[in-house]
């Protein structure tokens, strides 16, 4: 493994409050530490492998309730009701994903995620990959993501770890899929490149060192000349030492170039640790229209004035990571805007209290789900469009609504072509008031600038842990998400053991239209210690048209 650090000066923040910039000095390109062509998933899929080590659970503060604060984004529930002939469809295709029950060994949380390509759709399950059809018909799988990487030279890249993500690369074709390593002490992310565009086909594999860091909680974004990563490190999976921003070489690896290099900075929390939180979000590409030339990747994170870290108010802060890779790697990363936000409440009343993750109450048990809020960060994805005249990201994050009521926070951001950075366009929290929990979104946009969002759903009576979503046409007042409601699927079993919930959830946009939006989220249809299932579903809007 080649290692070089390389001084640079880092990108100027232009923040608009008076926070002290974050900025990394240098930053350590590593070329990949190993390198090969895997057999055929389909084959692979059908392996066993040992089960040598154990998925490591998420971790960071979790911080005791101070009372709500109210919520300045909150929707009226008089402006939810448009046109009914324009509500967001119900779902179009709907069908069951990968069951806790795959694994050999139950695992808290889930972590579901997946990503649809033009004939596919791929599924991950923290340690579990499944490859389908797009009306529902399993191709491969369930399997542990360990069997993808069978025979690899690094064997830590096998094992039973968890914390995945799979995306379609849609301008290139191809299929990645990745997990962490747990074990030490040097630890990889090890990252799979379909070698063609059919998912059960074979990959170039890779792992990338991240030295004696254990990068927890990695998060992966798609963009035209590399493949970005936000990671949680902790010094030998123990001390916290800061936040990871990694650029992968993304055309040597889709050549298959074992010579492919990695870009990395880790921000450490410093005197300002609100700023980089509990994790940022790498800016994932959808559409067919690219970033413009020289265009940074952006990673977001949150701040909340009531949360851990001492943020003195409720921001989204937003750095930008600059990779030019030829004739020689060159790269800066730091702190280019904070944008306040309406006020938000990120810290749930969870029971008992202090210091605990029982917070959504559930049907017929006193078992209760975490909520996850207290994470100073967005949740998965960051996702990105450039619709010409301005670029546009979305994200959310889970909040305490109203007085014990879980709502979702959403955010759209905007750059205006000719401005430096992205700046806050609208936003909104969504909670309607009705007794019912919602939380763990999920958001992104199709062609036409529509935004759905879905989430997970539960309360203590008779809305057992579900999966619904909603959504807003691009010409619907600000901040509001006025297109209905739909299900995915009710649930009819609660969650009897550990409060742990997915960690997140995913949804995204089907390249082959540009309108139908894929999610897929957790569910309980009976209740159980840890049973889970999960579900695929695709909707739309009826205006968004081929």
């Amino acid at each position: 493994m080649i290692a070089l650090v390389t001084s640079m000066v880092a990108v100027a923040p232009t923040a608009t409050t008076q926070a002290e910039p974050v900025v990394s000095q240098s930053f350590r390109l590593t070329a990949a530490a190993a390198f090969d062509v895997s057999p055929p998933l389909r084959d692979l899929a059908k392996t066993t492998i040992p089960t040598t080590t154990a998925a490591i659970s998420e971790r960071g503060p979790v911080v005791a309730d101070k009372g709500h604060s109210a919520d300045g984004a909150l929707q009226d529930n008089a402006r939810r009701a448009q046109d009914p002939l324009e509500q967001i469809s119900p779902p179009r295709i709907n069908f069951e994903g990968i069951a806790n029950s795959a694994n050999p060994t139950l695992i808290s949380p889930p972590d579901p995620d997946g990503d649809v390509g033009p004939n596919h759709y791929v599924q991950v399950v923290n340690v579990q990959y499944a490859v389908y059809s797009k009306t529902g018909l399993r191709l491969a799988g369930p399997a542990q993501i360990g069997t993808l990487f069978a025979g690899f030279p690094i064997n830590d890249c096998t094992g039973f770890n968890g914390d995945a993500i799979v995306l379609y690369d849609q301008h290139a074709d191809r299929w990645l899929i990745t997990q962490f390593t747990v074990t030490g002490p040097q630890y990889w992310n090890c990252v799979a490149v379909s070698t063609g565009p059919d998912p059960t086909g074979t990959y170039f594999r890779y792992a990338f060192s991240t030295g004696p860091n254990f990068p927890d909680y990695p998060k992966y974004g798609v963009y035209p000349d590399s493949y970005f990563l936000s990671t949680r490190e902790f010094a030998q999976g123990t001390s916290f030492v800061g936040i990871g921003a990694y650029a992968l070489e993304k055309h040597r690896m889709l050549a298959g170039d074992p010579t492919a290099r990695a870009i990395s900075f880790v921000l450490p929390p410093g005197d300002t640790p609100w700023l980089t939180g509990d994790g940022l979000l790498p800016t994932d590409w959808d559409g067919n229209r690219p970033p413009g030339r020289a265009t940074p990747n952006w990673f977001v994170g949150s701040q909340d004035d009531n949360g851990p870290y001492g943020a003195p108010s409720d921001a989204l802060n937003v750095f930008e990571f600059n990779v030019d890779w030829r004739p020689s790697p060159r790269a800066t990363f730091g702190l280019a805007a904070q944008l306040p936000v309406a006020s938000f409440d990120s810290i749930f009343p969870c029971d008992p209290a202090p210091n605990t993750r029982d917070c959504i109450a559930q049907p017929g048990t006193t078992n209760k789900l975490d909520i996850l809020s207290y994470r100073q960060r967005p949740t998965w994805r960051l996702a990105y469009r450039n619709f010409g005249g301005y670029e546009s990201l979305v994200t959310n994050q889970s909040v305490e609504a109203r007085p014990g009521e879980a709502g979702v926070r959403w955010y759209e951001l905007r750059r205006p072509r000719g401005a430096a950075t992205p700046s806050l366009f609208q936003q909104g929290t969504f909670a309607p008031g009705d007794g019912v929990q919602r939380w763990m979104g999920s958001v992104a946009q199709d062609k036409n600038g529509n935004i759905a969002l879905g989430y997970s759903v539960s309360n203590g009576t008779d809305v057992f842990p579900g999966i619904r979503y909603t959504g807003r046409l691009a010409g619907d007042p600000a901040g509001v998400l006025a297109r209905g409601e739909q299900t995915l699927i009710n649930g009819t079993g609660s969650q009897l053991v550990s409060s742990r919930w997915g960690d997140y959830t995913s949804l995204h946009v089907d390249p082959s239209d540009d309108c139908t939006f894929w999610y897929t989220n957790e569910y309980f249809a009976t209740s159980s210690p840890n049973g889970c299932q999960t579900r695929i579903g695709s909707f739309k809007f009826p205006s968004c048209r081929f």
